[in-house]
Formats: structure tokens, sequence, C-alpha cells
């Protein structure tokens, strides 16, 4: 059963700052508590709407922990692989347009 034990206070913050030093525009919708139900919403450099959300249990690489994070945008449709706090902002941010 997947499980999102691994979605604690100190990752969201990371993910918080890594947004924030990329100077994206961004919002969470306070689900910290019941992390199934947590999305980030940021707004890239070229007005995309990402919504990033944490990685179950079960798609955590045991070689890569801090892999935790995932990232989808509709237009154009893309859809990161399971990265870190830092790696999934940086391909937002980096996405060409």
């Amino acid at each position: 059963m997947a499980t999102f034990a691994h979605i604690t206070r100190e990752r969201c913050d990371q993910l918080d700052r890594a947004l924030t030093a990329a100077d994206l525009s961004w919002k969470d919708n306070g689900r910290q508590d019941r992390p199934e139900f947590l999305t980030y919403t940021a707004t890239d450099a070229h007005g995309r709407e990402w919504s990033i959300s944490p990685a179950t249990s079960n798609q955590i690489s045991p070689s890569r922990p801090a892999s935790i994070w995932q990232a989808q945008c509709t237009e154009p449709m893309h859809r990161t692989p399971v990265l870190s706090a830092r790696a999934v902002v940086a391909r937002i941010r980096d996405l060409p347009a």
C-alpha cells in the first residue's frame, strides 16, 4: 500500500524555498497534514501553470530518497519524473517556451 510518511514539514519547506529561490509564483493548498491531498501550484516564466504533488512511497527509489516530488503541466502536456525539490523546480524553470 502506498504511503506518504516521507512528506514531512522539512521536505515541504525545502520545496517552498526552491520555488521562492527560482522566483516562481506559487501557492500550496495547505494540506501538509494529509500529504496524499497536498498540491502546490506554480507558474513559470512563460505563464504555464504547474501542479506539484508528492510521490507515493511506491514511486520512491531507495537509491534516491530525496526524489519525492513530481510536477505536471497541461499546456503543453508535460510530466516530470519523480525528482528532488531543487530538481523539479529546475525542470519547471528551464522548460523552453
